[in-house]
């Protein structure tokens, strides 16, 4: 009796051991999104604030396809909170592949004046650094986070027409 309770034990041990290697492998190392701001629509807003559906490009250089379950924005300009937003859509990104994702963004009061205030000091053609943060939720161990991070050119006024 007591060397078929080893042998059941000793089969679970190895079961569980199999089990442990097979979900390790799943967990393999994944190169990082590629996600790019490629377009501002404006929406209706409430009182003060202003809202534009964010469109994001999605490329997923990765063998696998990956698979989500909403998306979560923040962008800050001049190293000061601008813009956030969230949207429970779903879908996939496919291996190799890529999508446009859009994501309602709102601009409080606040922050514009305080943009605004920031701001007022700039020379055209000065650079606007900002850092856009996001997610992409996935589940317990499939969450992607994302982050892109450049400088928006103050644009410069139009030369003078000379008639």
């Amino acid at each position: 009796m007591r060397k078929i309770a080893m042998s059941v034990l000793a089969r679970s041990l190895i079961l569980l051991a199999l089990l442990g290697l097979s979900a390790c492998s799943t967990l393999s190392p994944r190169d990082p999104l590629h996600i790019d701001l490629v377009g501002l629509e404006p929406l209706p807003g409430q009182g003060l604030e202003v809202r534009f559906a964010a469109k994001l490009r999605v490329q997923n250089p990765n063998e696998t396809a990956i698979d989500y379950n909403g998306v979560a924005l923040e962008l800050d300009i001049n190293g000061q909170p601008l813009a956030s937003g969230v949207s429970d859509q779903s879908g996939q990104v496919p291996r190799f592949g890529e999508t446009v994702l859009s994501v309602p963004i709102t601009i409080s009061a606040f922050s514009a004046v305080r943009q605004a205030w920031g701001i007022a000091g700039y020379t055209p053609g000065q650079g606007l650094p900002y850092v856009l943060r996001g997610k992409l939720a996935g589940g317990l161990l499939g969450t992607r986070r994302f982050t892109d991070k450049g400088v928006v050119k103050w644009p410069e006024p139009a030369p003078a027409v000379r008639p």
